[in-house]
């Protein structure tokens, strides 16, 4: 039986999967998603450095987040024997960890550990974590019933609409912005950049078109110039070289403290599953078959080892990014080969921090224009997925279900104050929250429960 595509026609496509553009294309379109997921790869790690107080370590985790991030991406792209999807997939450090690893953190700090100990607690804990996805790897492909179309359609529209908040945010000045969230400068910036963006998206001439984004962002960071919003006196504060020391702060365990790390690693399998299951849709690749499973499996397994290498290497866990699934949607280029050199800047950045510490004098506002149109693009993807198939009675109410609770504890995020702590930090993420569901009604509700709807 041949292989299905719903996406078949792809007209945006310029590089496919496996065709290898020149140095200078494949370096500008790796450059774009540099810029989209830099930001996402570091602040992770400044999110729990600052809320654990980790002070002098932080310049050392933030150079192996990106070190990480670029070994993690090449075995990603490369497909190493069953190790990778083999598609144009970025990883870097995971949001979804953030609650369970600060909670740790937490739990060793108010014992009186130091920043070693806590450390050596939550690289410990993750390292032994990633044994769960790595098994649920092996599994991952037979789940039919649980790894379907709307499933997967419903977690990765959920991935971009909750992942819009936070664009919107950096997009009217950032978290930290206080009284200037929604200044004028800011929500103008913003829009700029949208606006060069979609300009150069239509353009007619390839190269232009893969440059968008770069253009937008560029377009905005001059601007912020003239505005005063670039310090670059922030360049100063990243050593210059950093070399990666496995086991830096060494290991340790606690078995209460796992539990709930271990049930992340499960919803980060669903997560890569949608993830992938985007990219192959935007790329042009089959989204069934034996192809796409191999796809799925190899990703999943390569997300798990890609994580323990991340805690041997003193860096928190990776995944799959969704936003680089945006820029190949925006650029067209899909080539696994942009892989590479996407690998190859990561690992440069990580031993040269001051490299990456770059990145981070863009505007928040300029980010956040980049970032809100990616985001929904993301949550588009997901979209077609659902539509590739035939809507029924039965899968309109799993999407409804799943998406009115995601999207009901993102708006209402203090409903779940009165729960239990590990329900808090287990369901009061949208993600896990529709994922679960969309699962569990998957299993419950007869698949011939209802009749296509007619137009």
């Amino acid at each position: 039986m041949s292989e299905q595509n719903p996406s078949a026609e792809h007209h945006h496509i310029i590089f496919k999967l496996n065709d290898v553009p020149s140095p200078h294309a494949s370096f500008l379109a790796a450059f774009q998603h540099i810029l989209a997921s830099i930001i996402g790869i570091v602040t992770p790690t400044l999110i729990i450095g600052g809320a654990l107080g980790l002070g002098e370590n932080m310049p050392y985790l933030l150079a192996m987040s990106m070190f990480v991030s670029g070994v993690a991406t090449f075995i990603q792209c490369r497909r190493i024997g069953p190790v990778g999807s083999g598609l144009l997939s970025v990883q870097g450090t995971s949001f979804a960890f953030l609650g369970v690893i600060l909670a740790a953190g937490f739990a060793v700090k108010g014992r009186g550990g130091t920043p070693e100990d806590i450390l050596a607690m939550i690289f410990g804990l993750c390292l032994v974590g990633c044994v769960v996805e790595i098994v649920l790897s092996q599994f991952i492909t037979r789940m039919g019933r649980i790894v379907t179309p709307t499933v997967t359609g419903i977690v990765i529209t959920v991935i971009g609409l909750s992942l819009v908040k936070s664009g919107f945010t950096d997009f009217a000045g950032g978290a930290g912005a206080g009284d200037q969230l929604g200044a004028p400068v800011n929500i103008f910036l913003g829009l700029l950049v949208v606006a060069v963006i979609i300009f150069f998206s239509f353009s007619k001439v390839p190269m232009v078109r893969i440059a968008a984004i770069m253009l937008g962002l560029l377009a905005g960071f001059v601007v912020s110039i003239f505005f005063g919003m670039v310090d670059f006196s922030r360049l100063g504060t990243q050593p210059l070289f950093a070399v990666p020391q496995p086991l830096r702060y060494g290991l340790d365990f606690d078995l209460g403290l796992f539990i709930p790390i271990a049930f992340v690693y499960l919803i980060t399998a669903i997560e890569t599953t949608g993830d992938l299951t985007a990219n192959s849709v935007i790329s042009g690749e089959p989204v069934q078959g034996d192809v796409y499973l191999r796809r799925i499996k190899g990703g999943v397994l390569a997300d798990g080892i890609n994580s323990g290498i991340a805690a041997l290497f003193c860096t928190f866990p990776n995944t799959t990014f969704s936003q680089n699934n945006g820029v190949i949607q925006m650029t067209g280029v899909a080539s696994r080969h942009v892989g590479y050199y996407i690998a190859g800047i990561l690992v440069v950045m990580g031993f040269f921090p001051v490299i990456g510490g770059a990145f981070l004098l863009v505007p928040k506002p300029v980010l956040g224009g980049a970032t809100v149109v990616l985001f929904g693009s993301i949550a588009v993807a997901g979209i077609r997925i659902l539509a590739s198939e035939p809507i029924d009675h039965r899968k309109v109410y799993i999407m409804a279900v799943s998406f009115g609770l995601g999207l009901g504890v993102t708006l209402v995020p203090q409903s779940m104050q009165q729960m239990p702590d590990i329900i808090q930090k287990v369901f009061a993420t949208p993600i896990t929250l529709s994922g679960l569901s969309a699962i569990l009604l998957s299993l419950v509700i007869p698949e011939n429960a209802g009749k296509a709807i007619k137009d």
